[in-house]
C-alpha cells in the first residue's frame, strides 16, 4: 500500500531487558504485517548489562532488520527516553507518521498496531491515541481519565459516597465501553501520536521524571487543537507494576517515591498557576485527613500508601521550592524503570 503511513513504536528500558524481549516477541507478527512499522529501544543507562543483553537478543532473533537501539548516557526519565528517540526520528530525512510509545512490561495483541494506525488515518482532527489495556489475568482494564482539577482533588481526598456521585462529572478515572471514545487523557503504557501533534506543542517535557508526563503532553496537545481517544479496538496486555515497582495489584502500596509528588506539584503550577495550586493541594489534604479520620472511626481496612499525608504537605505547592532534592535524586537514580505506570496512584 503506497499510502500506508509510516510507524516508529518506542520503547524505553531501564533494567528491564527481559520484559522488553517478551514485548518484542509479541510485536513481531504487528510489525510483519505492517510494512512501514519500526522499532526503536532507547536504554536509559541501565548500567545492569541490559543494553547488552538487548543487543544480543534482537540480533540472535533476527530482528535487526526492524529492531534498533539507542543507547542513552543518562538515565533521565520516561519523558527523556521516548524524546531520545523521538528526536532521532523527527530530524530525520522521511519522519515516520506515527509514533506509539510503548511500555516494555505489555504484550500486544493482534492487530493492536493496526487498528491505532487505522483511527488516526481516518480522523484527520485526532492527535493522540490509546489502547484498552488488560491485567494479567485477562481481565479487562477500561480505563481513561479527565484532566486533574481542584474538584477531583476534592473528590479523591474525601472517598466519600454521595460525594463522589455529586463530583462525578469532575473524577479523573472514567470506565470505558466497547466503543471508542473522546478522551482527557490516556495511559502511557500504549499511546500512539500523529507527528503533527509534535509540530504543534514540541516534545514531551523532561522535567518530568516519571508520573504526570501523559497528563501533561496530552493537555497540551488539547490546547492546541488536537483530541485523544480511547480505541478498545486495540486491546494490549499490561503487567501492571512490573516496570515500575509502585503500583502492586494485590500488595497493599508502597511509599509514594518523592518524584511523584513533585511532578504532581509541576502539572498543577504548569498548567494552572501557583494560587490554583495551592488551593489544590489545601483541598485535597483536608478531604484526605477527614477521610483518614472516618476509616478510623469505621475500622475500615488502610489501602493508602505508607505516610501519604506528611509526604504530600512536604512536597506541595506551598512550598517555593523543592525540598528534599538529594533524596529525589538518590530515588531517581534507582528506580526500577522510567515507564508510566497505568495511572496516577493519587487517581
Amino acid at each position: 500500500m503506497p499510502n500506508q503511513p509510516s510507524t516508529l513504536v518506542i520503547i524505553v528500558n531501564y533494567q528491564t531487558a527481559k520484559l522488553v524481549i517478551e514485548c518484542l516477541k509479541s510485536l513481531e507478527p504487528e510489525i510483519r504485517q505492517a510494512s512501514t512499522a519500526k522499532v526503536m529501544v532507547v536504554d536509559n543507562a541501565s548500567g545492569d548489562g541490559s543494553a547488552d543483553d538487548l543487543s544480543q537478543a534482537i540480533k540472535k532473533a533476527g530482528w535487526t532488520s526492524w529492531v534498533g537501539l539507542i543507547r542513552s548516557e543518562i538515565n533521565g526519565g520516561f519523558s527523556y527516553g521516548n524524546n531520545v528517540a523521538l528526536r532521532r526520528a523527527l530530524s530525520s530525512s522521511r519522519p515516520p507518521d506515527y509514533y506509539w510509545l510503548l511500555n516494555p512490561d505489555t504484550r500486544v495483541h493482534p492487530g493492536a498496531l493496526k487498528n491505532l494506525c487505522a483511527f488516526l488515518r481516518h480522523s484527520p482532527q485526532v492527535g493522540i491515541v490509546g489502547s484498552s489495556l488488560e491485567e494479567a489475568s485477562g481481565q479487562l482494564w477500561p480505563w481513561a481519565f479527565r484532566f486533574p482539577s481542584v474538584l477531583s482533588e476534592l473528590e479523591a481526598g474525601l472517598r466519600w459516597g454521595f460525594a463522589s456521585r455529586l463530583l462525578k462529572k469532575w473524577r479523573v478515572p472514567c470506565q470505558m465501553n466497547h466503543q471508542p471514545q473522546q478522551v482527557d487523557w490516556l495511559a502511557g503504557a500504549s499511546m500512539m501520536i500523529r507527528r503533527d501533534v509534535f509540530r504543534s506543542i514540541g516534545l514531551m517535557d523532561e522535567s518530568y521524571f516519571l508520573y504526570f508526563e501523559e497528563t501533561d503532553f496530552c493537555r497540551q496537545a488539547r490546547l492546541a487543537g488536537w483530541q485523544c481517544w480511547y480505541v478498545p479496538q486495540s486491546r494490549v496486555l499490561h503487567l501492571a507494576g512490573q516496570s515500575t515497582g509502585v503500583t502492586t495489584p494485590l500488595d497493599r502500596p508502597r511509599r509514594l517515591p518523592a518524584y511523584w509528588f513533585e511532578s504532581r506539584r509541576r502539572y498543577f503550577i504548569k498548567n494552572h498557576g501557583r494560587l490554583y495550586a495551592m488551593l489544590s493541594d489545601v483541598v485535597w489534604m483536608l478531604a484526605f485527613a477527614s477521610w483518614r479520620i472516618r476509616r478510623w472511626v469505621l475500622r475500615r481496612p488502610d489501602h493508602d500508601p505508607p505516610s501519604y499525608l506528611r509526604d504530600f504537605f512536604r512536597h506541595s505547592s506551598l512550598w517555593n521550592s523543592r525540598i528534599n532534592m538529594g533524596v529525589i535524586q538518590a530515588q531517581k537514580s534507582t528506580a526500577r524503570s522510567v515507564t508510566a505506570p497505568s495511572f496516577s496512584p493519587h487517581s
